[in-house]
């Protein structure tokens, strides 16, 4: 029976101080969703498989929650959100002519050995931007997730762009497949460039291209990268998505956020829905990254309705394990102050907490005996 008071790998008890300090940095960036004009949503837990399916492009089926209704259905738990509210717009929204806006929170499994230091559950907070295919949107994603990090308390921090046609156009250009192509992602995505090389030299692929390709998981650093990037390569379509990823920077700029932001054209998802804008955002004392996002305008496709999106993800417990690194102060709601009552007192007692509470204060009713 002892093995009931504990949990299973890679969950956890949150209570207490830590827990109320997490809910007031959830509330804090709930504020900066709200102010960007983005409203709630909220999606079951878990849904029918296809949902994630491989077609869909989300985590590998071997890693995720999966179990069988009375019906014999396949579900899971979901892994990611962006697809459940995809599937959302376009049973519900279908019809909508403008942009629709949405932001939700809770929690996301994966169901992996591999953990790293990783929970299995995990809470996740996030914005989806549906109907709005503007280099301005993919500039308020950034902007987005600059603002949430600084009203949090955070200030060492970098968001990272990366851009998918960038690296699709150079593999297009080399002549390698979808499927090499998805499986060179595979390497670079986990920064196994040494497997990279390897692969391209296997696949016969031209020294000049296995060069550029490499080449390309180097290029990061500020505004002045893509200038070095636009020079590497001739063909129209990573040469437009360099100058997208130009124009996304001047909006930045226009929104005064330009000291957060950096390129990155070697920055690959291993989520195959993301089509154009990659996002990451990096900071001290967390091992990957804390918010992930893109742009996915073939993504609603898949549940029957063509619309362009973009929006991002924050991994709150990550988030957390960065600010407390950082020393950086939280302020949680105040403990309750107690009101104690015997059986005869009890009606002052409580018309005394009753008063309390209505002038804002948290108050507990405590019987005498449990001093």
């Amino acid at each position: 029976m002892q093995r009931l008071v504990h949990t299973p790998e890679g969950v956890r008890d949150i209570y207490g101080e830590e827990y109320a300090k997490k809910l007031t940095v959830e509330d804090t960036i709930r504020q900066v969703f709200h102010s960007y004009g983005y409203r709630d949503i909220q999606t079951p837990t878990f849904e029918f498989f296809d949902v994630f399916s491989r077609e869909i492009g989300t985590k590998p089926s071997k890693d995720l929650y999966k179990f069988f209704d009375k019906e014999g259905n396949t579900l899971v738990l979901r892994p990611d959100f962006t697809p459940s509210i995809a599937r959302c717009a376009a049973k519900y929204f279908a019809e909508e002519k403008e942009p629709l806006r949405f932001c939700y929170q809770g929690n996301a499994f994966s169901n992996t050995s591999d953990l790293q230091g990783k929970l299995k559950e995990m809470t996740q907070m996030g914005v989806e931007l549906i109907g709005d295919a503007s280099i301005e949107a993919d500039a308020e994603m950034a902007a987005i997730m600059v603002e949430s990090l600084l009203k949090t308390g955070l200030s060492e921090f970098q968001v990272s762009i990366g851009e998918v046609e960038y690296y699709k156009g150079l593999c297009e250009e080399a002549g390698l497949s979808e499927e090499m192509e998805l499986a060179l992602r595979e390497y670079i995505s986990s920064k196994n460039y040494f497997g990279a090389e390897d692969f391209l030299i296997r696949k016969n692929v031209p020294e000049g291209f296995r060069s550029i390709l490499l080449r390309s998981a180097d290029l990061f650093g500020g505004a002045e990268i893509l200038k070095e990037a636009g020079h590497s390569v001739s063909n129209a379509r990573s040469l437009n998505a360099i100058e997208r990823l130009k124009k996304i920077y001047e909006a930045l700029c226009v929104y005064g956020v330009e000291k957060y932001i950096s390129f990155d054209l070697g920055m690959l998802s291993k989520y195959k829905y993301y089509t154009g804008v990659i996002v990451r955002a990096y900071t001290y004392g967390a091992g990957d990254a804390i918010m992930t996002g893109g742009r996915y305008d073939r993504l609603l496709g898949h549940f029957g309705k063509e619309k362009p999106a973009v929006g991002f993800a924050i991994a709150i417990d990550s988030l957390m394990e960065a600010l407390s690194r950082g020393r950086i102060t939280l302020i949680a709601p105040p403990k309750p102050s107690v009101v104690f009552w015997r059986p005869d007192t009890f009606r002052e007692a409580l018309a005394e907490a009753g008063r309390r509470r209505k002038r804002g204060e948290y108050v507990a009713l405590v019987p005498e005996g449990d001093r």
